[in-house]
Protein backbone atom coordinates (compact mmCIF):
# COMPACT_ATOMS: atom_id res chain seq x y z
CA UNK A 1 0.00 0.00 0.00
CA UNK A 2 1.37 3.58 -0.40
CA UNK A 3 3.69 4.64 2.21
CA UNK A 4 2.86 7.96 1.96
CA UNK A 5 -0.70 7.42 3.48
CA UNK A 6 0.75 5.41 5.92
CA UNK A 7 -1.44 6.69 9.42
CA UNK A 8 1.08 5.19 12.09
CA UNK A 9 3.46 7.58 13.60
CA UNK A 10 6.39 5.56 15.59
CA UNK A 11 8.28 7.84 17.41
CA UNK A 12 9.45 9.55 21.02
CA UNK A 13 6.28 11.71 21.30
CA UNK A 14 4.55 10.85 17.99
CA UNK A 15 1.03 11.52 18.74
CA UNK A 16 -1.10 8.03 17.56
CA UNK A 17 -3.75 8.14 14.84
CA UNK A 18 -6.02 7.12 17.42
CA UNK A 19 -5.43 7.58 20.91
CA UNK A 20 -7.47 4.25 22.39
CA UNK A 21 -8.39 3.43 26.29
CA UNK A 22 -6.78 7.12 27.93
CA UNK A 23 -10.51 8.22 27.97
CA UNK A 24 -10.48 8.27 31.73
CA UNK A 25 -6.72 10.13 32.35
CA UNK A 26 -7.90 12.96 29.84
CA UNK A 27 -11.19 12.92 31.90
CA UNK A 28 -9.07 13.51 35.43
CA UNK A 29 -6.75 16.40 33.37
CA UNK A 30 -10.68 18.06 32.16
CA UNK A 31 -11.96 17.94 35.29
CA UNK A 32 -8.62 19.48 36.98
CA UNK A 33 -8.07 22.50 34.57
CA UNK A 34 -11.97 23.01 35.23
CA UNK A 35 -12.03 22.99 38.98
CA UNK A 36 -8.83 25.20 38.95
CA UNK A 37 -10.41 27.68 36.54
CA UNK A 38 -13.49 27.72 38.90
CA UNK A 39 -10.98 28.71 42.31
CA UNK A 40 -11.62 25.26 43.39
CA UNK A 41 -9.66 22.58 44.63
CA UNK A 42 -8.42 19.87 43.11
CA UNK A 43 -4.86 17.39 42.88
CA UNK A 44 -2.89 18.07 40.13
CA UNK A 45 -1.29 15.23 38.48
CA UNK A 46 1.64 13.06 38.48
CA UNK A 47 1.51 10.17 35.56
CA UNK A 48 3.40 7.31 36.12
CA UNK A 49 4.00 4.49 33.62
CA UNK A 50 6.97 2.80 31.52
CA UNK A 51 8.75 3.55 28.53
CA UNK A 52 6.78 3.08 25.29
CA UNK A 53 3.35 3.40 26.98
CA UNK A 54 2.14 7.10 25.90
CA UNK A 55 3.18 9.33 29.23
CA UNK A 56 4.11 11.66 26.64
CA UNK A 57 1.77 12.18 23.96
CA UNK A 58 -0.91 12.54 26.75
CA UNK A 59 1.00 14.86 28.15
CA UNK A 60 0.88 16.82 24.62
CA UNK A 61 -2.69 16.17 24.44
CA UNK A 62 -3.09 17.65 27.88
CA UNK A 63 -1.49 21.07 26.76
CA UNK A 64 -3.53 21.65 23.96
CA UNK A 65 -6.82 20.96 26.42
CA UNK A 66 -5.24 23.21 28.74
CA UNK A 67 -4.66 25.93 25.82
CA UNK A 68 -8.33 25.40 24.89
CA UNK A 69 -9.20 26.09 28.85
CA UNK A 70 -7.88 29.26 28.41
CA UNK A 71 -4.72 28.31 30.18
CA UNK A 72 -1.33 30.11 29.78
CA UNK A 73 1.09 26.87 29.11
CA UNK A 74 4.78 25.82 30.18
CA UNK A 75 5.98 22.53 28.81
CA UNK A 76 9.27 21.12 29.78
CA UNK A 77 11.39 18.23 30.03
CA UNK A 78 13.45 17.67 32.90
CA UNK A 79 17.30 16.73 32.53
CA UNK A 80 19.79 14.60 34.42
CA UNK A 81 22.35 17.09 33.50
CA UNK A 82 20.56 20.15 34.21
CA UNK A 83 18.51 21.39 36.70
CA UNK A 84 14.51 22.30 36.40
CA UNK A 85 15.09 25.29 38.02
CA UNK A 86 17.29 26.59 35.00
CA UNK A 87 15.06 25.15 32.66
CA UNK A 88 11.89 26.89 34.13
CA UNK A 89 13.75 30.34 34.03
CA UNK A 90 13.66 31.74 30.31
CA UNK A 91 10.30 29.87 29.88
CA UNK A 92 8.37 31.61 32.73
CA UNK A 93 10.43 35.26 31.60
CA UNK A 94 8.62 34.44 28.23
CA UNK A 95 5.20 33.70 30.08
CA UNK A 96 5.52 36.87 32.21
CA UNK A 97 6.21 39.16 29.78
CA UNK A 98 3.07 37.54 27.71
CA UNK A 99 0.78 38.51 30.85
CA UNK A 100 2.45 41.90 31.26
CA UNK A 101 1.24 42.47 27.17
CA UNK A 102 -2.22 41.83 27.81
CA UNK A 103 -5.28 44.20 28.53
CA UNK A 104 -5.72 44.79 31.83
CA UNK A 105 -4.88 47.03 35.62
CA UNK A 106 -2.35 45.87 37.65
CA UNK A 107 0.92 45.21 38.04
CA UNK A 108 1.44 41.68 38.92
CA UNK A 109 3.09 40.57 36.00
CA UNK A 110 5.82 43.41 36.08
CA UNK A 111 6.22 42.56 40.45
CA UNK A 112 6.86 38.50 39.10
CA UNK A 113 9.07 39.65 36.87
CA UNK A 114 11.21 41.66 39.79
CA UNK A 115 10.56 38.43 41.41
CA UNK A 116 12.01 36.00 39.13
CA UNK A 117 14.83 38.55 38.26
CA UNK A 118 15.54 38.22 42.09
CA UNK A 119 15.28 34.29 41.71
CA UNK A 120 17.93 33.85 38.87
CA UNK A 121 20.46 35.80 40.94
CA UNK A 122 20.12 33.99 43.50
CA UNK A 123 20.30 30.36 42.00
CA UNK A 124 23.68 28.69 41.40
CA UNK A 125 22.84 27.73 37.96
CA UNK A 126 23.35 28.92 34.42
CA UNK A 127 20.18 29.73 32.91
CA UNK A 128 21.68 31.20 29.97
CA UNK A 129 21.46 34.90 28.77
CA UNK A 130 17.74 36.13 30.32
CA UNK A 131 17.41 39.84 29.49
CA UNK A 132 14.68 41.40 32.02
CA UNK A 133 15.36 44.96 30.76
CA UNK A 134 16.87 47.98 32.49
CA UNK A 135 13.54 49.41 34.12
CA UNK A 136 12.75 45.90 35.86
CA UNK A 137 15.18 45.96 39.36
CA UNK A 138 14.89 42.48 41.48
CA UNK A 139 12.11 42.67 44.52
CA UNK A 140 14.63 42.98 47.07
CA UNK A 141 13.93 39.74 49.70
CA UNK A 142 11.30 37.57 47.36
CA UNK A 143 12.53 34.28 46.29
CA UNK A 144 16.13 35.52 46.61
CA UNK A 145 17.10 33.48 49.43
CA UNK A 146 19.14 30.72 47.49
CA UNK A 147 16.93 28.36 49.50
CA UNK A 148 15.28 26.82 46.72
CA UNK A 149 12.18 24.80 48.68
CA UNK A 150 11.31 28.76 49.97
CA UNK A 151 12.27 30.18 46.37
CA UNK A 152 10.65 28.69 43.77
CA UNK A 153 7.12 27.86 46.01
CA UNK A 154 6.95 32.32 46.24
CA UNK A 155 8.31 32.26 42.42
CA UNK A 156 5.45 30.12 41.22
CA UNK A 157 3.18 31.69 43.83
CA UNK A 158 3.84 35.26 41.66
CA UNK A 159 3.74 33.78 38.40
CA UNK A 160 0.20 32.41 40.12
CA UNK A 161 -1.08 35.70 41.05
CA UNK A 162 0.03 37.67 37.53
CA UNK A 163 -2.07 34.95 35.65
CA UNK A 164 -4.97 35.50 38.14
CA UNK A 165 -4.66 39.37 37.62
CA UNK A 166 -5.10 39.22 33.94
CA UNK A 167 -8.05 36.54 34.50
CA UNK A 168 -6.17 33.21 33.12
CA UNK A 169 -4.28 30.12 34.78
CA UNK A 170 -0.96 28.53 34.56
CA UNK A 171 -0.59 24.62 33.77
CA UNK A 172 2.85 23.44 34.14
CA UNK A 173 3.50 20.47 32.54
CA UNK A 174 7.12 18.38 33.19
CA UNK A 175 7.90 15.03 31.50
CA UNK A 176 10.67 12.89 32.49
CA UNK A 177 10.29 14.69 36.10
CA UNK A 178 11.89 11.66 37.78
CA UNK A 179 15.10 13.08 36.83
CA UNK A 180 14.59 16.16 39.23
CA UNK A 181 16.93 15.86 41.84
CA UNK A 182 15.39 15.80 45.61
CA UNK A 183 15.52 19.10 46.48
CA UNK A 184 13.82 20.58 43.03
CA UNK A 185 10.91 17.72 43.60
CA UNK A 186 10.46 18.88 47.29
CA UNK A 187 10.34 22.78 45.97
CA UNK A 188 7.51 21.84 43.18
CA UNK A 189 5.70 19.70 45.63
CA UNK A 190 5.62 22.71 48.49
CA UNK A 191 4.96 25.30 45.64
CA UNK A 192 1.90 22.83 44.90
CA UNK A 193 0.71 22.95 48.42
CA UNK A 194 0.88 26.67 48.24
CA UNK A 195 -1.30 26.72 45.65
CA UNK A 196 -4.29 24.49 46.87
CA UNK A 197 -3.79 26.79 50.19
CA UNK A 198 -4.25 30.18 48.52
CA UNK A 199 -6.70 28.66 45.78
CA UNK A 200 -4.27 30.19 43.25
CA UNK A 201 -4.43 29.08 39.39
CA UNK A 202 -1.58 27.01 38.82
CA UNK A 203 -1.66 23.63 37.92
CA UNK A 204 1.63 20.40 37.60
CA UNK A 205 0.43 17.83 35.31
CA UNK A 206 3.81 15.88 35.13
CA UNK A 207 4.61 12.07 33.84
CA UNK A 208 7.76 9.94 34.85
CA UNK A 209 8.17 6.38 35.48
CA UNK A 210 6.82 3.96 38.19
CA UNK A 211 9.44 4.98 40.79
CA UNK A 212 7.61 8.68 40.68
CA UNK A 213 5.02 7.90 43.83
CA UNK A 214 7.76 6.28 45.78
CA UNK A 215 10.19 9.81 44.83
CA UNK A 216 6.94 12.13 45.67
CA UNK A 217 6.26 10.52 49.25
CA UNK A 218 9.77 10.33 50.32
CA UNK A 219 10.19 13.97 49.39
CA UNK A 220 6.90 15.71 51.44
CA UNK A 221 4.61 13.02 53.12
CA UNK A 222 1.54 14.85 52.07
CA UNK A 223 2.62 14.44 48.52
CA UNK A 224 -0.32 12.03 48.61
CA UNK A 225 -2.99 14.15 49.24
CA UNK A 226 -1.23 17.27 47.01
CA UNK A 227 -1.56 14.96 43.66
CA UNK A 228 -3.45 11.75 41.97
CA UNK A 229 -1.14 9.37 40.02
CA UNK A 230 -2.66 8.16 37.17
CA UNK A 231 -0.78 4.75 35.74
CA UNK A 232 -0.58 4.60 32.57
CA UNK A 233 -0.23 1.04 31.42
CA UNK A 234 -0.51 -1.26 28.03
CA UNK A 235 -3.82 -0.85 26.30
CA UNK A 236 -6.45 -3.13 26.97
CA UNK A 237 -6.65 -5.45 23.76
CA UNK A 238 -9.83 -4.08 22.86
CA UNK A 239 -8.42 -0.91 22.98
CA UNK A 240 -5.10 -1.93 21.09
CA UNK A 241 -6.81 -3.45 18.47
CA UNK A 242 -8.86 -0.32 18.08
CA UNK A 243 -5.56 1.73 18.08
CA UNK A 244 -4.24 -0.85 15.41
CA UNK A 245 -7.75 -1.01 12.78
CA UNK A 246 -9.47 2.39 13.63
CA UNK A 247 -6.46 4.01 11.52
CA UNK A 248 -6.29 1.46 8.95
CA UNK A 249 -10.01 1.70 8.15
CA UNK A 250 -9.92 5.49 8.52
CA UNK A 251 -7.48 5.26 5.47
CA UNK A 252 -9.75 3.48 3.61
CA UNK A 253 -7.89 -0.04 4.25
CA UNK A 254 -8.67 -2.90 6.21
CA UNK A 255 -7.16 -6.13 8.25
CA UNK A 256 -8.19 -9.48 8.73
CA UNK A 257 -8.84 -10.53 11.92
CA UNK A 258 -6.52 -12.89 12.42
CA UNK A 259 -3.59 -10.59 11.37
CA UNK A 260 -5.03 -7.90 13.91
CA UNK A 261 -4.53 -10.69 16.97
CA UNK A 262 -1.18 -11.11 16.07
CA UNK A 263 -0.12 -7.66 16.33
CA UNK A 264 -2.22 -7.58 20.07
CA UNK A 265 -0.51 -10.34 21.22
CA UNK A 266 3.36 -9.49 19.88
CA UNK A 267 2.71 -5.96 21.29
CA UNK A 268 1.33 -6.31 24.48
CA UNK A 269 -0.27 -3.64 24.00
CA UNK A 270 1.98 -1.29 24.53
CA UNK A 271 1.09 1.81 22.20
CA UNK A 272 4.82 2.55 21.23
CA UNK A 273 4.93 -1.12 19.73
CA UNK A 274 1.60 -0.98 17.98
CA UNK A 275 2.77 2.01 15.98
CA UNK A 276 5.87 0.20 14.98
CA UNK A 277 3.90 -2.81 13.93
CA UNK A 278 0.98 -0.81 12.06
CA UNK A 279 3.91 1.63 9.91
CA UNK A 280 5.90 -1.35 8.84
CA UNK A 281 2.94 -3.62 8.12
CA UNK A 282 1.45 -1.36 5.97
CA UNK A 283 4.30 -0.46 4.16
CA UNK A 284 4.77 -4.05 3.91
CA UNK A 285 0.95 -5.23 2.75
CA UNK A 286 0.88 -5.66 -1.33
CA UNK A 287 -2.85 -4.80 -0.70
CA UNK A 288 -5.96 -4.82 1.58
CA UNK A 289 -6.74 -6.31 3.66
CA UNK A 290 -3.42 -6.35 5.18
CA UNK A 291 -2.69 -10.35 6.44
CA UNK A 292 -1.22 -12.51 9.03
CA UNK A 293 1.57 -13.39 6.39
CA UNK A 294 2.18 -9.68 5.96
CA UNK A 295 2.48 -9.76 10.22
CA UNK A 296 4.84 -12.45 10.42
CA UNK A 297 6.69 -11.14 7.86
CA UNK A 298 6.51 -7.50 9.02
CA UNK A 299 7.85 -8.90 12.94
CA UNK A 300 11.24 -9.78 11.98
CA UNK A 301 12.06 -6.17 10.16
CA UNK A 302 9.98 -4.56 13.58
CA UNK A 303 12.54 -6.10 15.85
CA UNK A 304 15.42 -5.55 13.82
CA UNK A 305 14.43 -1.89 14.34
CA UNK A 306 13.43 -2.41 17.73
CA UNK A 307 17.20 -3.94 18.97
CA UNK A 308 19.17 -1.20 16.23
CA UNK A 309 17.37 1.91 17.50
CA UNK A 310 14.59 1.68 20.77
CA UNK A 311 16.68 -1.30 22.83
CA UNK A 312 20.25 -0.29 21.67
CA UNK A 313 19.94 3.90 23.13
CA UNK A 314 19.46 2.73 26.30
CA UNK A 315 21.87 -0.96 26.03
CA UNK A 316 24.89 1.03 25.11
CA UNK A 317 24.95 3.77 28.15
CA UNK A 318 25.12 0.61 30.57
CA UNK A 319 28.58 -0.83 31.76
CA UNK A 320 29.39 -4.54 31.67
CA UNK A 321 28.32 -5.22 35.41
CA UNK A 322 24.83 -3.38 34.79
CA UNK A 323 24.37 -5.46 31.39
CA UNK A 324 25.37 -8.75 33.33
CA UNK A 325 22.61 -7.64 36.50
CA UNK A 326 19.88 -6.95 33.35
CA UNK A 327 20.73 -10.24 31.61
CA UNK A 328 20.40 -12.08 34.95
CA UNK A 329 16.82 -10.59 35.26
CA UNK A 330 15.74 -11.54 31.94
CA UNK A 331 16.99 -15.26 32.24
CA UNK A 332 14.26 -15.76 34.72
CA UNK A 333 11.39 -14.68 32.27
CA UNK A 334 8.77 -11.89 32.77
CA UNK A 335 9.45 -9.75 35.66
CA UNK A 336 8.85 -9.02 38.60
CA UNK A 337 12.61 -10.30 39.44
CA UNK A 338 13.26 -11.16 43.07
CA UNK A 339 16.75 -9.62 44.10
CA UNK A 340 17.67 -12.37 45.81
CA UNK A 341 16.91 -14.62 42.58
CA UNK A 342 19.75 -12.31 40.46
CA UNK A 343 22.15 -12.57 42.91
CA UNK A 344 21.95 -16.39 42.46
CA UNK A 345 22.39 -15.99 38.79
CA UNK A 346 25.35 -13.93 39.58
CA UNK A 347 26.79 -16.19 41.64
CA UNK A 348 27.19 -13.15 44.36
CA UNK A 349 26.41 -11.98 47.72
CA UNK A 350 23.20 -9.93 47.42
CA UNK A 351 25.05 -7.59 48.93
CA UNK A 352 27.49 -6.90 46.43
CA UNK A 353 24.73 -5.57 43.73
CA UNK A 354 23.06 -2.64 46.11
CA UNK A 355 25.33 -0.26 43.84
CA UNK A 356 24.76 -1.58 40.76
CA UNK A 357 20.87 -1.85 41.20
CA UNK A 358 21.07 1.35 42.63
CA UNK A 359 22.81 3.22 39.49
CA UNK A 360 20.28 1.34 37.18
CA UNK A 361 17.30 2.87 38.98
CA UNK A 362 19.15 6.36 38.06
CA UNK A 363 19.25 5.39 34.66
CA UNK A 364 15.74 4.61 34.60
CA UNK A 365 16.51 0.95 33.51
CA UNK A 366 14.85 -0.86 36.22
CA UNK A 367 12.21 -0.10 39.19
CA UNK A 368 10.98 -1.34 42.43
CA UNK A 369 7.74 -2.48 42.44
CA UNK A 370 7.97 -3.89 46.07
CA UNK A 371 10.17 -3.95 48.67
CA UNK A 372 12.70 -6.64 47.46
CA UNK A 373 12.09 -7.08 43.54
CA UNK A 374 12.63 -5.18 40.47
CA UNK A 375 11.43 -4.95 36.98
CA UNK A 376 12.40 -2.77 33.69
CA UNK A 377 11.25 0.56 32.78
CA UNK A 378 11.24 -0.83 29.36
CA UNK A 379 8.38 -3.10 27.98
CA UNK A 380 10.01 -6.60 26.10
CA UNK A 381 13.68 -5.58 26.90
CA UNK A 382 14.15 -8.87 28.58
CA UNK A 383 13.90 -10.45 25.51
CA UNK A 384 15.97 -8.27 24.07
CA UNK A 385 18.63 -8.69 26.61
CA UNK A 386 18.30 -12.48 25.49
CA UNK A 387 19.28 -11.73 21.77
CA UNK A 388 21.71 -9.11 22.84
CA UNK A 389 23.56 -11.34 25.22
CA UNK A 390 22.90 -14.76 24.05
CA UNK A 391 25.27 -15.91 27.31
CA UNK A 392 24.97 -15.07 30.88
CA UNK A 393 29.23 -15.01 31.72
CA UNK A 394 29.60 -15.93 35.17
Amino acid sequence: MEWIRNPFSPGAGSPPPELAGREAILKQARVLFGRVRARRAEKSLLLTGLRGVGKTVLLNEMERMAGRDGYRTVLLEAQETRPVSALLVPRLRRLLFELDRMAGAGDRARRALAVLKGFVGAIKVSVGDVEFGLDIDPERGAADSGDLEADLPELLAAVAEAAEERGTAVALLIDEIQYCGQTELSALIMAMHRMQQRQLPLVLVAAGLPILPGLAGESKSYAERLFAFPDVGPLEPADAAQAVRQPIEGAGEAIDADALAEIVALTRGYPYFLQEWGYQVWNLAAASPITLATVREATELVTRRLDQNFFRVRFDRLTPREKRYLRAMAQQGSGPYRTGDVADRLGVKITSLGPVRASLIRKGMVYSPSHGEMSFTVPLFDAFMLRALPRLEA
